[in-house]
């Protein structure tokens, strides 16, 4: 139930103390003072109006008794009248939590006490009594009952409840500003983009920037060392490789010889995909490109060498911000994939406003759903699953879309093929 985000939490934290102050202050100090102050003055207005009902009784008939009413009420300001109606019960807003106690005073002090108008006007009182010359009404000013403006402290407080909040949220916003910068970062950099950042904010705040401005730089020089090292040793084993395919093709052509050039073949085909894994995380830059582009190139690269393809409706005109080159990669790697395993292949593509999906399917004979795992890691062959009759790689084709992927901020989803029944590749894309 509380807020999923930085911001509404920290809202929450800052409003419940202001909101629960203001509360307790208007329950306990209203309630209570208010109270009691109108209690005191509904007190000392029963006392006269007991004592004018006192002379209307003691007078002789109707006129006399409204004649010293007047002349009794005139000088403490209360309106006295025998009208043929009388306000009966109690008339009160809603919001007049006042008037309860006013009328539960009067109807306490004067035994001929039949009614409060408290509604008909704010600041005017109508009492209806019960005199022996018939009903009389009392009239007199509200502010003799009741605390003046009492409105004024619940205005107060929350106008300045409110001032004070969008003071403290304004603080609040500026020192959140540099968490949601670094996350913003972190983000980024888990999609394969090196996004500008200068730690900033709190003390706290800074020490994580620094720390993440560190991991990154760290996890950039693994993989340029990784990436380093692997071209060395490619370029230290080109050299014999090519001196063995030079003395091998200058000597006599026999079945042995054209089984050792095969077999350097091999050697150079395993060097390229090692290289093509070690780079597969730097093998472009960034760029906005059209993922529908991308695979019909794989599809018609695939076409071309004889592979049986079928492509199904593609989103087209949506630039999206990828690696090409690597994504193209990925895409090929899994297309090989289906058509070494399977006789035909089917793709797809999908892309909405979080992610883009690239989908593969073919009709071989698929992977185990407990093994499927296993076939992301680098360098794991499953061919006793995938068929050994159809050849195989070095284990790095399914290891390299899965880098690929969450280069990007994706990952690679491996399951069952519904429509040819084989592998269903799912190369998921973060935008």
């Amino acid at each position: 139930m509380l807020p999923r985000g930085l911001y509404g939490r920290a809202a929450l934290i800052l409003l419940v103390p202001i909101v629960t102050l203001q509360l307790v202050v208007s329950v306990v100090f209203i309630q209570r003072h208010f109270a009691d102050v109108t209690r005191q003055m509904s007190r000392a207005i029963v006392l006269e109006l007991a004592y004018l009902a006192e002379l209307v009784e003691e007078a002789p008939d109707r006129e006399a008794a409204l004649a010293r009413a007047r002349t009794v009420g005139g000088p403490l300001a209360l309106s006295v009248a025998f009208p043929k109606t009388v306000p009966v019960g109690e008339a009160r807003l809603f919001y007049d939590l006042s008037g309860k106690s006013v009328t539960a005073t009067l109807a306490v002090g004067l035994p001929g006490f039949v009614g409060i108008d408290l509604a008909t006007s704010t600041r005017l009182v109508r009492v209806g009594l019960e005199t022996p010359h018939g009903p009389m009404e009392v009239g007199f000013d509200r502010r003799r009952v009741s605390a003046s403006n009492p409105h004024q402290l619940l205005v107060l407080m929350v106008v300045t409840g409110v001032l004070m909040t969008l003071i403290a949220y304004q603080f609040l916003r500026n020192q959140l500003r540099p968490i949601t910068r670094l996350a913003a970062a972190a983000e980024a950099f888990g999609k394969g983009r090196a996004m500008p950042y200068r730690p900033a904010g709190a003390a706290e705040v800074r020490a994580a920037g620094r720390a993440f401005l560190d991991m990154r730089a760290r996890i950039e020089r693994q993989i340029e060392q990784r990436t380093l090292m692997l071209s060395g040793v490619s370029h230290d084993l080109r050299t014999p490789l090519t001196r063995l395919k030079l003395e091998l093709s200058m000597a006599e052509q026999t079945p042995e010889t054209e089984a050792m050039l095969r077999d350097l073949a091999d050697m150079e085909q395993m060097i390229d995909t090692f290289l093509d894994f070690a780079r597969s995380e730097a093998l472009d830059d960034l760029g906005l490109c059209d993922p529908a582009d991308l695979l019909l190139r794989v599809a018609e690269r695939a076409r071309g060498m004889g592979g049986h393809l079928e492509i199904g409706d593609m989103p087209s005109g949506q630039d999206v911000l990828l690696r090409p080159l690597a994504v193209e990669r990925a895409l090929q790697n899994l297309v090989n994939n289906a058509l070494r395993y399977g006789s035909r292949a089917a793709l797809g593509l999908s892309v909405s406003p979080g992610r883009v999906i690239f989908t593969v399917e073919d009709d071989g004979p698929g992977i185990p759903a407990d093994r499927r795992e296993q076939a992301l890691q680098p360098f794991q062959r499953l061919d006793a699953a995938r068929g050994q009759e159809k050849g195989g790689g070095v284990g790095l084709g399914l290891a390299i879309a899965s880098d690929i992927a969450r280069g990007h901020g994706g990952e690679l989803r491996l399951g069952q093929s519904t429509r040819l029944g084989g592998l269903r590749a799912e190369l998921v894309l973060a935008r």
